[in-house]
């Protein structure tokens, strides 16, 4: 009775937005995530037209599992990078998308034990101790990123793109028209930053480029060359368990991750996600999604950081808007020179505005340690988010562990075994739990 009476009020509360309005959103939230969504499959050898199309898909398998209550988009995991590219001097690209499958159906068995257990473990696992360092790894951790694009590095910072000094100059004016907007605009315009600084980067791109100032940015030679209408190459995957014991580690990962996005996109939104729809379904969702784009040769799926960031920053928390993302996906994904269009964005555009964007996904975590009055004076406590922090964001490696797995693994170890364990909670946190 509950759930329904949930879904009701979710409707009433967006009944009346408009249609247009939706599908404006929901574009937004598609270029918010484009850039990341697919430098992924480029590095890794993967199809981006692939990617476009089993991200839309994942999104909303997603949502049917969740019952459209969660406004988060599913989109190619950063997370699974380095492993596959390692994995591709071992294994053939079908034995690669086996594992991924695999590592989707790690997510399903973890959701059915937090269907069987309930998510009181979860809690006890999860204080906002942990939680909070932890969503503030996955934003600063995504921060090297967001750099490298804006100095005119690919994502990973292995080759330039643009030269430095163009770059940064068009990524700190995307920036700052983002910021302008999203500050002191208003009504719908208030609603779209992003769109806004990606207009103007790109006419800046191409002016700049066009009159001499800087190498030409913008180049339009892929649009002319695309086909209208062109079939993403889909591929089957094969299964080896050499592939599979490789990538199924792998999965830790993106699970922590997970887990600390619907926690981020419950404290944007102000509703429990972890107990409506629960996490189980949020969890099923991902991994169901994970493994049906593994089955169509994509890349795996996660919940995107970005896009939590940009639903903080519109504060449209409609999760409808990511259906229209997902269906402009999978259109997009079938007409090449849309998607040419799209990845002819230049990098310093996109590196700008998600130095916003990151930055208001760590500044989530950090909420949470401050409304739930955290007390950091407290050894055990400054102990947990310390060692969180800087294994996170250093990079630190144990047994080829790393990043947010790691992280999440020592912040919940740690909490675990020191004394004191009330103070997680926080004083107000604590007497509501």
């Amino acid at each position: 009775m509950q759930d329904t009476d949930n879904t009701t009020s979710l409707r009433e509360d967006y009944a009346g937005e408009p249609v247009w309005r939706q599908a404006l959103a929901g574009s937004q939230m598609l270029l918010v995530a484009f850039g990341a969504l697919v430098l992924m499959p480029l590095l890794t050898g993967l199809d981006p037209s692939v990617a476009l199309f089993t991200a839309g898909l994942g999104t909303l398998i997603f949502h049917i599992v969740t019952g459209g209550k969660v406004p988060v988009f599913l989109a190619s995991s950063f997370a699974f990078i380095a492993p596959i590219m390692a994995a591709k001097n071992q294994f053939s690209i079908p034995e690669i998308l086996g594992g991924l499958v695999a590592a989707g159906i790690l997510y399903i068995l973890l959701s059915g034990a937090v269907r069987l257990r309930g998510t009181g473990f979860i809690n006890r696992l999860l204080p906002p101790v942990v939680i909070g360092p932890v969503i503030m790894v996955i934003g600063l951790g995504l921060a090297p990123v967001a750099v490298n694009m804006a100095t005119g590095h690919t994502g990973d910072g292995s080759a330039e793109l643009v030269p430095y000094t163009p770059a940064i100059v068009i990524a700190m004016i995307s920036l700052l028209v983002t910021i302008v907007v999203s500050v002191w605009a208003k009504g719908i315009f208030r609603l779209i930053p992003i769109m806004f600084g990606i207009v103007v980067g790109y006419l800046l791109s191409f002016i700049a480029g066009k009159i001499g100032i800087t190498p030409v940015i913008v180049d339009f030679t892929p649009i002319s060359e695309a086909a209208w209408f062109s079939m993403p190459a889909f591929q089957a995957p094969s299964f080896s368990w050499g592939a599979i014991l490789f990538m199924i580690p792998v999965a830790i990962a993106p699970a922590i991750e997970h887990i600390g996005d619907v926690l981020a996109i419950s404290s944007v939104t102000g509703k429990n996600f972890l107990k409506k729809p629960g996490l189980h379904r949020t969890l099923l969702g991902d991994g169901l999604a994970t493994s049906s784009a593994a089955f169509l040769g994509g890349p795996p799926n996660t919940t995107y950081s970005e896009v939590t960031g940009a639903v903080m920053l519109t504060r449209n928390f409609n999760p409808r808007v990511m259906l229209w993302a997902a269906g402009v996906a999978i259109v997009l994904a079938f007409v090449g020179k849309f998607g040419a269009a799209l990845q002819t964005i230049p990098v310093p555009v996109m590196g700008g505005i998600l130095c916003l964007l990151f930055g208001s996904i760590a500044v989530v975590g950090l909420n949470s340690l401050i409304r739930n009055q955290v007390d950091l004076s407290q050894a055990r406590n400054l102990v947990i988010v310390g060692v969180t922090l800087v294994f996170g964001i250093g990079g630190m490696k144990i047994f080829g562990m790393e990043g947010i797995a790691l992280c999440g693994i020592v912040a919940i170890l740690l909490n675990l075994v020191l004394p004191g364990s009330d103070s997680a909670w926080g004083e107000r946190a604590h007497h509501e739990h």
